[in-house]
């Protein structure tokens, strides 16, 4: 790919926002991500970029949130997930992305609509719930780079502090991203062109999510949730539309 282009400026510039909401949430930079780079790079190519843009960032972020995270709940749901990439990367070079993208859209769009208007889960976490989510992202995380709807959702349900949600959007990105990248680089589906590119847009990203974690210091609760939501609500409605 040339660089220095309109393209990759365009790049250049969706990398900046979605490192923003990566600091800021500590989720959500994949679903602003996919849709342009899909267009730009191709799918398969996409999903390489993504992750090998996001697990530098997770390993940034870690650090400052780990003793947050519940890794009772993020572990099983992680590990659940990387048990079923596999599935996705056959679905990858398999099936039209754009068929589950739709089906995600619609679920994601009604669910945060739903939790817009205030709904919270007020039970706890079961097992088998978790165990559910997890493997429906890694579907989705191998298939599409969006496997973050359906773990948004499952825990902005609850009535944890946004601290607490983004502690653990990041311990479960940084055990799925680790078993993605070695699942891809197996399967050679990470090219050299992949990681050209996301060494090239890596340090826009990398600086974004910097002053994104900076401006969560800055929020509430209140703001933090209308974020994630909105964002979430937007990528539902693009994806039905497009």
């Amino acid at each position: 790919m040339e660089f220095l282009t309109p393209y990759f400026l365009v790049a250049l510039a969706v990398a900046a926002v979605a490192g923003l909401m990566r600091g800021f949430a500590g989720v959500g930079s994949g679903m602003l991500m996919a849709p342009v780079f899909a267009i730009l790079f191709g799918p398969v190519q996409t999903v390489a970029i993504v992750i090998l843009m996001e697990i530098v960032v997770t390993a940034q972020l870690l650090p400052g949130v780990h003793r947050e995270i519940n890794w009772k709940l993020v572990l099983p749901m992680g590990f659940t997930a990387a048990i079923f990439m596999p599935f996705g990367s056959w679905l990858l070079v398999s099936i039209d992305p754009d068929l589950v993208a739709r089906f995600i859209a619609l679920v994601v769009f009604i669910s945060s609509l739903i939790l817009l208007a205030g709904w919270r889960y007020r039970g706890g976490k079961k097992l088998w719930a978790t165990i559910g989510v997890g493997a429906f992202s890694g579907v989705l995380m191998a298939s599409t780079s969006l496997g973050n709807p359906p773990v948004m959702v499952y825990l902005l349900s609850s009535r944890d502090a946004a601290a607490t949600n983004r502690a653990n959007f990041t311990g479960y990105f940084a055990i799925t991203l680790i078993m993605l990248t070695a699942l891809m680089a197996f399967a050679g589906l990470i090219g050299y062109n992949a990681l050209v590119t996301a060494a090239m847009l890596l340090p826009v990203f990398v600086v974004a999510a910097w002053v994104g974690g900076r401006l969560f210091l800055r929020s509430g609760e209140a703001t933090y949730r209308r974020v994630v939501l909105g964002l979430l609500c937007c990528v539902g409605l693009y994806l039905l539309i497009r």
